[in-house]
């Protein structure tokens, strides 16, 4: 039995090691977690048991998730989104419940009695069955830059609305467990509590939550401020449990409550880190539930439950989509994405286990299935596209449509840019080019951005700048530049290895975000790599130095030596305590320095073996000389080495002997 101390201790090391190999193998911490939960649990190496101090850590997890929903509860968010949220997926969630239900009464039929499946078990699982993870989910639309798309819309509807179905879910649920007798009575009093509760925190909080919040920001305390927070997070969250709720349905109107104050965004900051490392302890113990013997000599039956649920969910998504007005391909990628299970279903399942809503066997093979199910999404999702086209059989001819119009706008264009992108950036470019005469034709993937930029007049497609036949239909054989200005780097080389194979002398100017990626892109192929940190830099740079009064030609020389050298005088900063996590391989700055019995001492600069790093400049008392092969050392120097993390650190050691 371990301490407490040796509880946290474990669980913590063995959280790091499992997000460490997910992470390496491209998958999403929470499976590591789960991996987790799963070996060192009671039912695998029996390192940690399922007991009361690892529950009371994970049921604050869900405390914590639950507030971040509420903190992105917004009534103007889902006004504009609201035949997605409260069609699309309110009919998502209600159909996949009654379709479990309908399965249940089936099986209650085809299993042993010994094996009993209640209406209510049934109802606590279709609950759990209807949600999606929306961390595998939104990181994937993400990376592919398909947030914005038709599916991606339709897709991001749905998982709000299951997550706004997890609060009335988690005051049915424990209801429903009690005595079926008086099933009514008892709902009816779960409804009416719930009713005065959020009445109560709604009505009195919304007034004393913005004045009470004010007061503790103007004592410009960090510390107060997160105090303050934590009270509140957790405050509602007993206020609710004291009235026979659940824990998360208070903290998810505490961070309503907050998200209509001005404080929204730093809240989201501060309890980010509390929320993170808690849900994964979460996840842990919902691991160290599964019981590997038990889902081994089933297997079957795991498969069985990970095939129907994810092949029944795509096909309901799918057709609900479709008769919600979507074409095919986007209702098949709406369903592909959702198919899987979700963080909430574990939240739930979690609930009617510890009710004994649910017999342990059904908890047993479910779990391992939304497991399992989870692990498939990300391949799904990746395939998506390879999977419509070879399934649906107008995609093509919706395709070669969309091509063919891209094709006809841009057919009697020379010369022309190819803008990648029509966000903010793309549009202040398009706008200069017009300016001066110069032809553009822009590609981006938000169907509404299209349709109103181009009614504005704009020369805007909706496609894909990273698929050959976009660029094709784009011009790009007549085009004179490409200019890629959203920051993505995995897009942007998949687009310059299309440049590359098609037009290898039209220059790309690539946006980035930082010059850690600047390498890459330039040896992909790119013309310029314009990152946007960098370009702040200067700018605050020039305006500094003018407001100091360094005469503005002279700035503007400074400015432009700078870019001339392609940013080399200014690739790479000093890092601190807040980048400790970053990038080993990013370019940094650090300074060393050197003492009387330092090993290069007397020796120039050009004598040094700094193998991958450099010798960016050498601070001389209160001078600064270049760092120039024929500068000779002394002790007292500071030298500024730049280099990644590693390079840097054999330089150290090499100067110091």
């Amino acid at each position: 039995m371990f301490s407490p101390l040796e509880l946290t201790l474990l669980l913590l090391g063995s959280a790091v090691l499992g997000v460490v190999a997910f992470r390496m193998l491209h998958l999403p911490p929470m499976l590591g977690y789960l991996a987790v939960g799963i070996l060192i649990g009671p039912n695998a190496l029996g390192l940690a048991d399922d007991s009361h101090a690892t529950h009371a850590l994970a049921e604050f997890g869900v405390v914590f998730l639950m507030f971040s929903i509420g903190l992105e509860f917004s009534l103007p968010k889902l006004k504009s989104m609201r035949s997605d949220v409260f069609g699309l997926g309110m009919a998502q969630v209600g159909l996949t419940i009654v379709a479990t239900l309908a399965f249940g009464w089936l099986m209650a039929r085809a299993l042993p009695p010994s094996i009993h499946i209640s209406w209510q078990a049934a109802f606590a699982l279709g609950g759990a069955l209807a949600m999606s993870s929306t961390a595998i989910v939104v990181k994937m639309l993400t990376e592919r830059l398909e947030l914005e798309s038709e599916h991606g819309r339709k897709i991001i509807g749905i998982l709000l609305f299951q997550d706004i179905a997890v609060v009335p879910l988690l005051i049915l649920i424990p209801a429903l467990a009690k005595n079926p007798d008086n099933l009514l009575v008892t709902l009816g009093w779960a409804a009416l509590k719930a009713v005065v509760v959020l009445v109560v925190l709604l009505f009195f909080g919304q007034k004393l939550m913005r004045g009470w919040f004010t007061v503790v920001v103007k004592r410009r305390s960090q510390e107060l401020f997160m105090l303050n927070l934590l009270l509140v997070t957790l405050g509602a969250a007993w206020i609710t449990e004291r009235a026979g709720l659940s824990l998360a349905l208070g903290a998810f109107v505490a961070g309503m409550l907050i998200s209509e104050t001005e404080y929204k965004h730093q809240v989201e900051e501060d309890i980010k880190p509390f929320r993170d490392v808690l849900l994964g302890l979460f996840f842990i113990t919902i691991g160290m539930l599964l019981n590997v013997r038990v889902v081994l000599e089933n297997w079957w039956l795991v498969l069985l439950l990970l095939v129907l649920p994810v092949a029944l969910k795509f096909a309901l998504i799918a057709g609900l989509a479709k008769l919600f007005g979507s074409s095919d391909g986007v209702s098949m990628r709406t369903g592909l994405a959702l198919a899987q299970a979700g963080e909430f279903g574990f939240v739930l399942l979690n609930v009617a286990g510890g009710m004994e809503l649910v017999d342990p066997f059904v908890i047993q093979v479910v779990l391992a299935s939304m497991v399992l199910s989870m692990l498939v999404a990300p391949f799904l999702i990746e395939h998506s596209d390879k999977l419509v086209l070879k399934f649906s059989s107008n995609e093509w001819m919706m395709q070669s449509l969309n091509l063919t119009k891209l094709a006809a706008r841009t057919m009697s264009t020379q010369k022309h840019v190819i803008v990648a992108g029509f966000g903010r950036s793309g549009q202040s470019l398009a706008t200069l080019l017009q300016e001066e005469g110069i032809d553009y034709h822009a590609l981006d993937l938000d169907p509404t951005r299209v349709q109103e930029a181009r009614l504005a007049g704009a020369s805007v497609s909706y496609g894909d700048a990273a698929r050959r036949e976009s660029l094709v239909a784009a011009g790009i054989y007549r085009a004179s530049a490409l200019v890629i200005t959203y920051a993505s780097t995995p897009s942007a080389l998949k687009v310059l290895h299309l440049v590359h194979e098609m037009a290898p002398t039209l220059p790309v100017i690539v946006r980035s975000h930082d010059d850690s990626d600047l390498d890459r892109l330039k040896a992909a192929g790119a013309a310029e790599v314009v990152p946007e940190l960098m370009e702040g830099s200067l700018m605050l740079a020039s305006h500094a130095l003018v407001m100091l009064g360094v005469p503005l030609r002279k700035v503007v020389h400074r400015v432009q030596a700078a870019r001339e050298e392609r940013y080399a005088s200014l690739r790479g900063y000093f890092h601190g305590i807040s980048d400790v996590g970053d990038d080993t391989e990013a370019t940094r700055l650090h300074t060393v320095t050197l003492t009387e019995a330092s090993n290069c001492v007397g020796r120039t600069v050009g004598e040094l073996d700094v193998e991958g790093a450099e010798v960016m400049a050498i601070r001389r008392g209160k001078g600064r000389l270049e760092g120039a092969p024929g500068t000779v050392l002394e002790a007292g120097d500071v030298v500024v080495l730049r280099g990644n993390a590693q390079a840097v650190a054999r330089a150290e050691h090499q100067l110091l002997g």
